[in-house]
């Protein structure tokens, strides 16, 4: 969330910002109107109280000497019903004013490019070389159904579109994928890991920035007020809701597993097949608080965690520096990183690792102590590290065999029992 100060003194930045974003901004302009009639309203409010104190020092006067004061007491009188009238249009104003707040996107850092979309994104770093086939490799989607370990038919029979069964080799990839990454994370790369719960309150979704803006993409639980969680970032950035963290233990790295659940609103007739845009999926997501001063430098530090996994597993990635039309809505600056997948002959997103700044803090009442006791607001940093099912369907492209099995990357044979290929089972 933006501050009001930042509103009312750099509108025109936030302005640009918005433009910038690839939205109008009538929004802006509407937040500014219902401001000005705000802040003439409080005047007139204050303006009142004075003249009701005077008025009502001057009726003790007439008392105090035996001189009528009946016209001034109705004159107070009618002050008072004025005034309540005024407090009840400033109190409907502040909701109108927060709820237009809550609608804002961050705004872009400096350092991000300016473009309308994905076309204006820059490429940072290229890791790795797509391997060379002696063959034609297969799409993740046909190698599972040919090995027997992705059922697509079974996942729609069971629920609907966009929904899998993991079977055998598949199910035991993706539990050993899990625990990979989140060893890698708590034993190299210092995080502590949490296993929060998988549902969540409206005011987690709201610290975050999911809500109210993008309610159709949550799963809402019925007759609650409670959302099946979209991504391990709304709790973890949340543990510390409305808490004052001190600045030496800063910065704070926290990593969980979760399912995660989308709607995926707006998606129609994209990446219909396979396990690329599922309804659910399972995600290794990293979190860091940090002060103002550093946030920066743990974009740089955490986009390079991410990547680290991709390196272990031997798999090509890039590192995307997503445009002020492609990012998301409470970044600040977003990295994404994009794995090669053989099928589509192109990197596709399997990461994407942000800077808030102190927008999402603002929303969530998160605030560091620093040297004498003074309070700010801190930084929230999030990635996910990775996505597990798109790690998976790298790994099936990636590391498949002309006979169609699958070659395990070493890193995981430990938490597969040694188990070096997927073959065909039953």
């Amino acid at each position: 969330m933006l501050s009001r100060d930042l509103l009312r003194q750099q509108s025109d930045r936030v302005r640009q910002a918005l433009i910038d974003r690839g939205q109008e901004p009538t929004a802006l302009d509407h937040w500014q109107a219902i401001d000005a009639e705000r802040r003439a309203a409080v005047t007139a409010g204050d303006e009142l109280k004075r003249r009701r104190n005077e008025a009502s020092k001057e009726v003790g006067q007439r008392k105090s000497r035996g001189l009528p004061a009946d016209e001034l007491i109705a004159e107070v009188s009618g002050m008072k019903e004025r005034l309540e009238s005024l407090e009840a249009r400033i109190s409907t104003l502040d909701e109108d004013l927060a709820d237009l707040e809550l609608r804002f996107p961050n705004l872009p850092h400096d350092s991000v490019p300016v473009g309308p979309d994905a076309s204006a994104n820059r490429v940072e770093r290229t890791v790795g070389e797509p391997r060379r086939f002696g063959f034609e490799p297969k799409a993740h989607w046909d190698l599972g159904t040919d090995l027997g370990i992705l059922d697509f038919e079974r996942g729609a029979k069971i629920t609907g579109a966009r929904f899998t069964v993991y079977r055998a080799a598949a199910a035991r990839l993706e539990r050993a994928l899990i625990s990979f990454m989140l060893d890698l994370h708590t034993r190299e790369h210092g995080y502590v890991e949490f296993l929060p719960p998988f549902i969540v309150n409206r005011e987690s979704l709201v610290g975050t920035g999911q809500l109210p803006k993008f309610e159709q993409d949550l799963f809402h639980l019925e007759g609650t007020s409670y959302y099946l969680v979209p991504t391990a970032e709304v709790p973890l950035t949340n543990l510390h809701r409305d808490e004052t963290l001190d600045e030496g233990g800063l910065p704070r790295r926290y990593t969980a597993y979760t399912p995660c659940f989308r709607s995926e609103a707006g998606s129609y007739g994209k990446d219909v097949r396979g396990l690329i845009r599922q309804h659910q999926f399972s995600k290794v997501e990293l979190v860091q608080l940090a002060a103002p001063e550093t946030s920066f430098d743990q974009l740089e530090e955490m986009t390079r965690h991410a990547g680290r996994v991709l390196e272990l597993l031997d798999l090509p990635y890039r590192v995307i520096c997503l445009s002020t039309g492609d990012m998301g809505f409470s970044a600040a600056k977003t990295y994404d990183l994009e794995v090669w997948l053989p099928s589509q002959n192109t990197y596709r997103e399997i990461s994407s690792c942000s800077n808030c700044g102190d927008f999402q803090a603002r929303r969530a009442n998160l605030r560091v102590k620093g040297v004498g006791g003074k309070t700010r607001l801190l930084h929230t940093l999030n990635g996910s590290g990775l996505a597990v099912g798109r790690t998976l369907v790298a790994i099936l492209e990636n590391c498949q065999n002309a006979d169609g099995t699958v070659t395990i990357p070493e890193r995981l044979r430990p938490y597969l029992h040694g188990q070096e290929r997927i073959e065909r089972e039953g």
